[in-house]
């Protein structure tokens, strides 16, 4: 059995686990394994693969050092304080594939996020926010002085 098969088993196993408990509905199930958005090459795809251009808001916080000293590992994040939040994704613009990671915030979570991510070189973090079905979005310069993308 090749790789990607296997990994497709795993993947399609775990989520219908996840399903048939109630953990997560189909819809998050089948959002989740949609990767063509994650394997584009520009900030322009990117917001794209998201639903379009955002509009700056100062109710979207990105959460990231000023300066990292390792590219890679970044502790990043987004907060929201834009009522009906339903997603949130993180954009590094100048990483070899921008769109970072992407969270479903289920009605009545607090639409907040960490993570850790790699950053092949200063750039801006993006947190797109998608609240009653409107993007918005804040940016953050991060510098970097060890490039964690193969740098």
């Amino acid at each position: 059995m090749n790789n990607s098969r296997r990994v497709a088993l795993k993947t399609t196993g775990a989520f219908a686990t996840l399903v048939s408990l109630g953990v997560i509905t189909q819809g998050q199930a089948q959002a989740a394994v949609d990767r063509a958005g994650f394997e584009v090459k520009t900030l322009a795809e990117a917001l794209k693969a998201v639903g379009g251009t955002p509009a700056n808001s100062d109710q979207v916080t990105v959460v990231a050092p000023d300066i990292a000293e390792n590219g890679a590992v970044v502790p990043v994040g987004a907060t929201s304080k834009l009522p009906n939040t339903t997603e949130i994704y993180l954009i590094v613009e100048k990483n070899p594939m921008p769109l970072s990671c992407g969270f479903i915030i289920p009605a009545g979570t607090a639409p907040d996020v960490q993570t850790r991510l790699k950053m092949g070189q200063s750039s801006n973090v993006i947190a797109v926010v998608k609240a009653d079905g409107k993007l918005f979005s804040a940016t953050k310069e991060t510098k970097v002085t060890l490039g964690g993308c193969g740098g």
